[in-house]
């Protein structure tokens, strides 16, 4: 077994070298065409990473040809495709300002904010990419109202809204169990008046009287009544 596993290691090393020195003489060969070719193979075939490092080779070569628009589309793309979003939002939004009379171009702008919702992180941590996505989702929809992806951004808007709202019932309801009454009460209305269409309204409003009466109870008696 252990000289089984120990050929398996030696013939996936010289796969892997094999492989490397191959990538390595496409990469260096001054034949732009073969390049392009090569390089659309390696992102038909998924390898992201490959397609990204020729196609960026190749820009000073295609710039300004008919071909340059596909070669940056797809570039663009692999930075997506590799799960790299920050990085695939700059380059779709750059594509636009390159092409902006492109037929890609609001599949592009999608793309754009798409990823900034691929950024979302979780509940727990700051939403700042939830609300860039959402804001540029209603800009998406703006400037291509008759679009078929209206439908889609449109449930990533009210998504993100739900999100949003889950964060801050959960600071609130927070507030609430650790005894900050009043903080919890104003936390509470906020969410009233930031989510006007939640179906949950009547029970932060509820939570607002609870927390005022918590917050009277445990007052001096003095303010009590007032309170």
């Amino acid at each position: 077994m252990r000289i089984i596993n120990i050929f398996l290691a030696v013939a996936l090393c010289s796969f892997l070298v094999v492989g490397c020195s191959k990538y390595s003489k496409i990469e260096k060969s001054k034949d732009t065409t073969y390049k392009l070719t090569k390089a659309d193979e390696f992102y038909g075939k998924g390898q992201y990473r490959k397609a990204q490092q020729l196609y960026e080779g190749l820009f000073s070569a295609y710039k300004g040809t008919d071909k340059f628009e596909d070669l940056y589309y797809k570039w663009a793309y692999s930075y997506y495709y590799q799960g790299l979003y920050e990085q695939a939002e700059s380059y779709f939004k750059s594509f636009l300002e390159t092409f902006p009379n492109s037929k890609r171009a609001e599949e592009v702008d999608y793309m754009k904010a798409y990823s900034y919702y691929k950024q979302s992180p979780k509940l727990e941590l700051e939403q700042i990419n939830t609300i860039k996505a959402m804001n540029m989702m209603k800009i998406f929809i703006s400037n291509h109202p008759r679009s078929e992806r209206v439908a889609e951004a449109t449930r990533i808007i009210d998504e993100s809204r739900q999100k949003l709202e889950l964060k801050d019932y959960r600071s609130a309801q927070l507030y609430f169990d650790l005894k900050h009454y009043r903080a919890s009460a104003i936390a509470f209305a906020d969410i009233t008046n930031n989510f006007p269409e939640s179906g949950r309204g009547e029970d932060y409003k509820l939570m607002v009287v609870k927390s005022y009466y918590k917050f009277a109870k445990l007052s001096i008696k003095t303010k009590q009544e007032e309170r």
